[in-house]
């Protein structure tokens, strides 16, 4: 009677731990928690597939998609599971290999604890390639940027770029281009900036009262009047329109 008694305690025990399980809803974690983020992971619910006193597998099957615009080669991620105190109690691995743009792969995981499961996190073991979003600005604005030889519009313009080394070219009419280097770290946060100010301005430049910024070759000032000589047109402006001028050296004309 001991005996049965004993073992109907076991079953009662091992069927509260699977209808826990059970109740468990789906979790979506994202990764990484800050800046942009390049993986979201769904967590099915946890299955309570063994146990024998306090040691528990659970089974769980984890989808993993690659929210970027790049293949993920390669990444390795731990899967930790907590007790209702937040206490760490066991810990499970899933690695990811080239999953592409926008797909998605099931992974089923097997996890070992030393308790019933209350709560989950992912976390990086190995580097993956992630994104995080920057402000690029130039002076003046307005510039044509490309990023790594790519065309990405004009300044300001906020870019999306990866771990590693960049290359941030710049080009507007009348001003000499240029390039800056870009590195971001695995540490780096979406929201930063960069401001690059181009070369000397091959023409003269007027900024007009209104804020914008004409570029060409100075003809003359008056008391009422400026007039700019544009791709070989003039134009005349109010002296009141006019906010600042700035003139560019020019070699005086051979005698």
């Amino acid at each position: 009677m001991t005996k049965t008694r004993m073992f109907g305690g076991l079953w009662l025990i091992l069927i509260t731990g699977m209808a826990y399980a059970k109740d468990q809803p789906q979790q979506v974690i994202m990764w990484p928690e800050s800046g942009t983020p390049v993986v979201r992971f769904t967590l099915g619910k946890l299955k309570d597939v063994a146990s024998f006193g306090n040691r528990r597998t659970y089974l769980v099957d984890v989808t993993a998609e690659n929210l970027s615009q790049k293949v993920i080669p390669s990444g390795a991620f731990s899967i930790y599971l907590f007790d209702k105190n937040k206490v760490r109690i066991g810990e499970g691995w899933l690695t990811l290999n080239n999953v592409g743009p926008g797909q998605a792969v099931k992974i089923p995981v097997n996890i070992d604890t030393s308790g019933t499961a209350s709560s989950v996190n992912i976390v990086a073991t190995r580097d993956v390639p992630r994104t995080i979003s920057i402000t690029v600005n130039s002076v003046p604005q307005g510039a044509s940027l490309k990023v790594d030889g790519n065309e990405s519009g004009t300044t300001p313009k906020m870019i999306q770029v990866g771990t590693g080394k960049h290359n941030l070219e710049f080009s507007k009419e009348g001003y000499n281009s240029g390039h800056f280097p870009l590195e971001v770290s695995p540490s780096d946060v979406s929201g930063g900036s960069v401001s690059y100010e181009l070369g000397t301005s091959a023409h003269d430049t007027i900024e007009l009262r209104d804020g914008s910024v004409l570029s060409g070759d100075l003809q003359s000032v008056s008391a009422t009047d400026v007039v700019l000589r544009i791709g070989g047109a003039l134009q005349r402006f109010s002296r009141n329109q006019v906010k600042r001028i700035s003139l560019v050296e020019r070699e005086a004309p051979a005698q």
